[in-house]
């Protein structure tokens, strides 16, 4: 039997203490689900999902704000598809754009620079969601727009940082025994950022890839790492242990630290970024966005946290589809919401 085999067969049959393991990176969601790998575990193993889809923990007031943006004269608001569908209470930019407002999907923020040369009399906004990963394209278009004498260009923030929002969950949870650590962003902030949560709640962290098989042996690693306060890196070909440095030149040259506002956990003391104040004319009106509330029952708030199942739900696959999201987190495609649908065949 080679090794990979040894793991499946030990994942299957493992009849140990029950162990239950959050992953934190929307993309790793979408590939347990598209491989199918919870029903490849055995029932004393569980996964569920914490806060890692940007769409997802972006709090309501920024939606509010993006879709008055978007029916401002003159403005342009500008995002990735996702959140072009997020609801809120006034509704979705989908629907700002139906009632006459200005509304483009883009896939990269650089985009906007020839887009805005090209308009020199509309004031374009970007809606700047994502994690530490996304967060130096940002700075980049930061970089360009000032190079360039771009005066048209905005961002709106709602930028996060991992490592305080994983020990919030950690605190509130208290059930939770490892963690598939953020591959994305553990690129950028490297795998000894994980160390200290990993000391003080005594729990390992594993870096993994995304492929079924990296997964897998991530799972593996965490059952047998329990009651270990540890960093495995399991993704070493991308994952160095120290910081991207150029990236965090970047990021620190437009970017501060600030408390920020998640769904579903409230206001963390130091997981946010903000523009600096000596760039504070490229900002559109970030600084108070922190009003959140759920939409009629929705619990995507609890699920983010890790404290309920997406079909613990009482809207879950029924009033609240992917065709016809309630919540932010059936919206993603990194969504836990979306993911348990497609799961469960809906």
């Amino acid at each position: 039997m080679d090794k990979f085999s040894e793991i499946v067969d030990f994942l299957k049959n493992y009849d140990g203490k029950p162990v239950t393991l959050m992953e934190v990176c929307g993309t790793h969601t979408a590939s347990i689900v598209e491989n199918g790998i919870e029903d490849m575990l055995s029932d004393k193993i569980e996964l569920i999902t914490g806060p890692g889809c940007p769409v997802c923990v972006t709090v309501s007031a920024y939606i509010d704000r993006l879709c008055s943006l978007a029916k401002e004269e003159n403005t342009c608001v500008c995002s990735f598809g996702d959140m072009i569908r997020v609801p809120s209470k006034n509704g979705c930019l989908r629907d700002a754009e139906a009632q006459g407002g200005r509304v483009m999907m883009l896939y990269s923020p650089l985009e906007l620079i020839e887009i805005a040369k090209k308009e020199p009399q509309t004031q374009f906004v970007f809606a700047a969601v994502g994690f530490e990963t996304t967060t130096p394209l940002y700075a980049l278009l930061l970089d360009e727009i000032i190079k360039q004498d771009i005066k048209n260009i905005k961002l709106l923030t709602a930028l996060k940082t991992m490592p305080k929002v994983i020990d919030k969950v950690l605190s509130a949870s208290g059930k939770i025994t490892g963690m598939i650590a953020p591959g994305h962003v553990s690129v950028i902030t490297g795998s000894d950022i994980f160390k200290e949560s990993a000391e003080k709640f005594g729990i390992p962290f594993v870096v993994a890839g995304f492929e079924g098989k990296q997964l897998l042996a991530a799972i593996w690693a965490l059952v047998k790492l329990q009651n270990k306060g540890v960093v495995k890196n399991l993704y070493p070909e991308v994952v160095k242990e120290s910081r991207n440095e150029n990236s965090y030149a970047l990021t620190e040259k437009y970017f501060e630290p600030c408390s920020a506002a998640w769904r579903g956990l409230g206001i963390i003391e130091g997981s946010g970024l903000k523009i600096k104040d000596e760039y504070a004319r490229f900002d559109a009106g970030s600084g108070d966005l922190f009003e959140d509330y759920a939409l009629n029952g929705c619990s995507c708030g609890q699920v983010i946290a890790g404290l309920k199942r997406p079909e613990e739900c009482p809207l879950f696959a029924k009033v609240c589809t992917p065709s016809s999201p309630v919540g932010a987190c059936m919206v993603s495609h990194e969504g836990s919401c979306f993911n348990h649908y497609l799961a469960k065949g809906k």
